[in-house]
């Protein structure tokens, strides 16, 4: 994968926003800089009902398909590192009904970082099969689903 971020993520507002908004730029860890990026906008949906914060996640993952579709085909790579906006989405995933408290902000982080990272089955088969934005968000919304799974389990067995 590449790891330099083209120009046009600052003039393009597609690629703009599929780097999540210049954080999938940084040359090192851009998939960690993007979820962290995300966290501020977590912040401000976190008050939302669970109708309507199922409703944002199916939105921006639809919404994320085409960004992130279209950008990796306008810059002839698939699934370029910088293209941040499906771990905007699958952190996202992670938080849904989450308690409040930056505790639960961070393990959120770390569990679907682990999952985006170290991508157990089925993620891993869909990353290397799966093509073009659909298969670009569908890793990402996965390990999102897997973290939100283990958050909910934490939250309800263990603390």
């Amino acid at each position: 994968m590449a790891n330099s971020a083209p120009a046009s993520v600052w003039r393009n507002p597609i690629h703009f926003l599929a780097f999540g908004l210049g954080s999938g730029a940084v040359p090192k860890a851009p998939g960690t800089f993007g979820t962290l990026a995300a966290v501020p906008f977590f912040l401000l949906l976190q008050n939302l009902s669970d109708v309507q914060y199922a409703i944002m996640l199916v939105v921006t993952s639809l919404v994320g398909i085409y960004l992130c579709g279209k950008t990796s085909k306008d810059l002839g790579v698939h699934d370029h590192s910088g293209i941040v906006w499906d771990e905007f989405v699958g952190y996202w995933i992670t938080m849904w009904m989450a308690p409040a408290g930056w505790f639960y902000i961070v393990l959120g982080f770390v569990l679907f970082r682990l999952f985006d990272i170290l991508k157990p089955w089925p993620i891993s088969w869909i990353d290397k099969n799966v093509h073009g934005g659909f298969g670009i968000m569908l890793d990402d919304i996965l390990a999102g689903l897997m973290s939100f799974v283990v958050l909910q389990a934490l939250v309800r067995f263990v603390f």
